[in-house]
C-alpha cells in the first residue's frame, strides 16, 4: 500500500514541493485547511503530515500553533525549505503582453520588486498553486501567475522569469507530524529539539519562575511564544522549543521545575535538528 503524506494547499504549492523533496516515496495529498490535513493524519488516511509553522519573512503561521496542542499529533521532524517563486503564463504568451499577475497576497508582497518593475496589476487569490490552476483553466494572454515551479509543471504553464522573490533568504520551516502516540525516539547521533506547550499557574511571577530552571540548568531555549486560549485575553498559554532531549539531565531538571509553576504541560515532539540550522 502506498504511504501518504498530508499537506495544506493545492497541488503545486510550496508544501507539495516540500513533500516531494523530503518524502519522495510518499503520495502527497492536498487538503483545503490545516484542520482537514490534521484530521487526515489522525484518521490514518495519511501516515504523515508536512505542516508549515513559520517563514523567515512572514513570521509564524498563526493557525498551526493553535491547532497543534489539541490535535493529538506528535512532531517527528523539521524541514527547512528555501522559497522560490516563478512568473508563469499560458503557453506562447510573451512577457511584454502580460498586464496582470495573480497569486497569494504574501507571495505578491515577496515579489514586489519584479511586479513593480513590470508595472503589473495585482490580483490576490487564496493560494499560489491555485493561481496557477486558475490560469490554466481560464487561459488569458494578458495574465500571469506567481507560484512554485512544480505548479507550472502540473498545470502546463510556461515559466517566463525564475526565482523572482526579493529576498534570497526566504525560507519556510515545516513540521513533520504523525498520529503515533509514542513515535520512535531520534537516533542519539543527532542533535535534537524538544517542542512543548504549557500554561502557567495564576501566581505572581509564575512565568519567570517557570522558566528559571532552563537558565540554571544550562538549557538553550530557542523559541517561546504566547497564545490566546479559548478567546481569553490572557497570555498564559505558551509554545516553546529547547535544544536537547527530555531525558538529558539538565532538561529533565528544567521540566521538573516548570511543572511546579504550570497547570498544563505537554511535550509535542522530540526530533532531530535539521542541518539547515547550522548554515551560516
Amino acid at each position: 500500500m502506498t504511504r501518504r503524506i498530508a499537506f495544506q494547499g493545492e497541488l503545486g504549492a510550496n508544501s507539495h514541493e516540500a513533500c516531494n523533496t523530503y518524502y519522495p516515496d510518499y503520495e502527497p495529498v492536498p487538503h483545503p485547511t490545516f484542520e482537514a490535513a490534521f484530521e487526515a493524519i489522525k484518521s490514518g488516511d495519511c501516515q504523515l503530515g508536512m505542516i508549515p509553522v513559520e517563514n523567515s519573512i512572514a513570521g509564524r503561521v498563526a493557525d498551526v500553533h493553535h491547532l497543534l496542542p489539541a490535535s493529538g499529533l506528535k512532531i517527528i521532524g523539521e524541514r527547512f525549505k528555501p522559497i522560490r517563486f516563478q512568473l508563469m503564463v499560458n503557453p506562447g504568451v510573451k512577457l511584454e503582453d502580460v498586464r496582470t499577475v495573480s497569486s497569494m497576497t504574501i507571495a505578491l508582497a515577496q515579489c514586489r520588486n519584479t511586479v513593480r518593475r513590470l508595472k503589473l496589476e495585482q490580483e490576490a487569490v487564496g493560494d499560489t498553486a491555485g493561481a496557477a490552476r486558475l490560469l490554466s483553466q481560464r487561459p488569458d494572454p494578458h495574465k500571469a501567475a506567481i507560484a512554485p515551479a512544480l505548479a507550472a509543471e502540473i498545470y502546463g504553464l510556461d515559466i517566463l522569469l525564475r526565482d523572482i522573490e526579493d529576498e534570497r533568504h526566504n525560507t519556510t520551516r515545516f513540521m513533520v507530524m504523525t498520529a503515533e502516540a509514542n513515535p520512535a525516539p531520534p537516533p542519539f547521533t543527532h542533535r535534537c529539539i524538544t517542542s512543548f506547550v504549557f500554561r502557567v499557574r495564576n501566581l505572581p511571577a509564575a512565568l519567570y519562575k517557570a522558566l528559571g530552571g532552563f537558565a540554571t540548568n544550562g538549557v538553550n531555549m530557542t523559541k517561546l511564544e504566547s497564545y490566546m486560549e479559548n478567546g481569553a485575553f490572557t497570555a498564559t498559554f505558551f509554545y516553546a522549543e529547547v535544544d536537547g532531549r527530555p531525558e538529558d539531565r539538565g532538561l529533565a531538571l528544567a521540566f521538573e521545575e516548570l511543572g511546579f509553576f504550570s497547570e498544563k504541560f505537554e511535550i509535542l515532539g522530540v526530533y532531530p535538528a535539521d542541518p539547515f540550522r547550522d548554515r551560516g
